[in-house]
């Protein structure tokens, strides 16, 4: 089970939405949700989280690129919402796995390809193998001082877990708008 939310911060304080994650199937859709829900291109921190196994913090400010911080990148990547943090987080991108899929190896048709041993450390996290896949590390991912200006130690965010994101809303002065949502 998730939970997600978007808080977008306005001169009065934060804003709280629930966030339709059926709608979410890709992390540019996630990013283009968060920039939504933006008050005149001010800061908006997109919340989710999986029945306290994982919770993951994409910022988004106006046009800059995302940032992203994810607790447990071992546990987000078997989801499938935190696998699109995990991918972007470990520098995987769909064109290329979409050019892994195609038979780009130089044999003509008919010719018969090499095999390559492979080799446990080729496989990813879900059994399949790839050309360079990095192993997804069993803890934290990402930028931890994403939320350092707004409230949220590095250190603090590194530490937490239960109900990280009420911890989050209250170091950011957003409990009741998150509570409202949930």
């Amino acid at each position: 089970m998730y939970f997600a939310a978007l808080l977008a911060r306005t001169e009065d304080g934060w804003e709280a939405s629930d966030m339709e994650l059926d709608d979410v199937e890709s992390l540019s859709d996630l990013i283009d949700l968060a920039r939504s829900a933006a008050v005149d291109d001010d800061t908006v921190v997109a919340l989710i989280e999986q029945e306290d196994a994982w919770f993951g913090v994409v910022r988004v400010d106006g046009e800059e690129d995302p940032r992203y911080f994810v607790s447990n990148a071992a546990a987000a990547a078997r989801s499938s919402y935190g696998s699109m943090l995990t991918k972007e987080l470990l520098g995987s991108d769909e064109e290329d796995d979409e050019l892994d899929e195609l038979d780009l190896d130089g044999t003509e048709d008919g010719e018969e390809e090499s095999i390559a041993a492979f080799t446990d450390e080729d496989d990813d996290e879900d059994g399949e193998r790839g050309a360079g896949s990095e192993p997804v590390p069993a803890g934290p991912l990402g930028d931890p001082r994403l939320l350092d200006d707004l409230g949220v130690s590095n250190k603090q965010l590194m530490t937490l877990d239960g109900d990280a994101l009420s911890e989050i809303a209250e170091s950011l002065g957003a409990t009741e708008v998150l509570e409202a949502v949930r």
